[in-house]
């Protein structure tokens, strides 16, 4: 995890030794839009800051640089009326934030995958057994009906196991 602070403050270097120190990453400071662009450039961030004062002053830079940040987190803190410690509860507050929503972003996308997997088996299983239950079906088609049925049957049982219980099947 890195961090990018974009201020033209006087002692910004000093500030993000102090922020890097206490997040125990590396911290870069950009003077300006130019800077933070060719910061962003070079290397990825985790959290890119820009201060409060470069943004109402130049609007169209800090949108520019926004535009660049990627996946990083966007933060605007006026770095005149903060000190480290109140930047570096906002960078870890961003971070925490950050983990919580892709945290129940995986636990959505896991549910999700969850229940169309067994809608689709269900499926699966309930048309093989029309279709073994249907008139004239020749022997090798009945053979390979209950193979599907038998396999959709076994995948149900193993997604109707709660997530994180043992598995009724030995592997």
């Amino acid at each position: 995890m890195s961090v990018l602070m974009v201020t033209g403050m006087e002692g910004a270097q000093n500030c993000a030794n102090v922020v890097g120190q206490a997040l125990n990453t590396e911290v870069q400071v950009a003077a300006g839009r130019k800077a933070a662009v060719a910061a962003m450039r070079r290397a990825d961030f985790a959290v890119v800051v820009v201060d409060q004062t470069l943004a109402a002053c130049d609007p169209a830079a800090a949108e520019a640089i926004w535009e660049r940040a990627g996946l990083a987190i966007p933060l605007e803190i006026n770095f005149a009326l903060s000190g480290a410690a109140r930047l570096i509860r906002e960078i870890r507050a961003a971070i925490h934030r950050r983990e919580r929503e892709q945290t129940l972003a995986r636990r959505a996308a896991v549910a999700a995958i969850e229940n169309e997997l067994k809608s689709t088996v269900a499926g699966l299983l309930l048309n093989s057994q029309l279709a073994l239950n249907g008139p004239g079906v020749p022997a090798p088609v009945v053979d390979k009906l209950r193979v599907v049925a038998d396999l959709a049957g076994s995948l149900r049982q193993k997604l109707s196991v709660p997530a994180g219980a043992p598995s009724r099947t030995a592997a």
